[in-house]
């Protein structure tokens, strides 16, 4: 029985702003998530500008010092760099895909709600991967800061 999406009753709009409720921490959590992945990508980009600039360096000691100590040192860096923007993305893509698995939430509590079906399995299985997906790229994040520390 599907739940009257344009009816006044009483009932339904209950329904209706209890389901707002339970929606509004998930919600705070897109949010955290969001947050997080404008700091995230804040970060990569600077990594992008200095990697662009060793590169412009990089190329103007080639061209006057092929095998110099500097040219070496350079080149230490972006392999450094190099590896903190793969921790980067992969940190990216884990905050994504927990968004992802929080708006999936969102979203199977309203339909499960208008279509009357029991979606708590899946829901309850949806938070524990966005939680997983989270810690994942938490822990990137984390491993990256120590990179860019030593």
């Amino acid at each position: 029985m599907m739940l009257e999406l344009f009816s006044t009753d009483a009932n339904s709009v209950n329904t209706v702003s209890h389901l707002i409720q339970l929606s509004v921490a998930p919600v705070f959590l897109l949010a955290g998530v969001g947050s997080l992945l404008g700091v995230l990508v804040s970060r990569l980009s600077r990594i992008v500008e200095k990697s662009e600039r060793l590169n412009t360096l990089l190329l103007t000691e080639k061209s006057e010092n092929p095998i110099d100590k500097r040219s070496t040192d350079i080149r230490l860096q972006r392999q450094a760099l190099e590896k903190r923007r793969h921790l980067l993305n992969q940190a990216i893509l884990a905050c994504t895909m927990t968004g992802l698995f929080v708006a999936l939430v969102i979203m199977i509590m309203f339909l499960s709600a208008f279509f009357a079906f029991n979606g708590s399995f899946v829901i309850a299985v949806l938070f524990i991967v966005a939680m997983g997906s989270l810690i994942v790229g938490l822990l990137l994040f984390l491993r990256e800061i120590y990179f860019a520390s030593h």
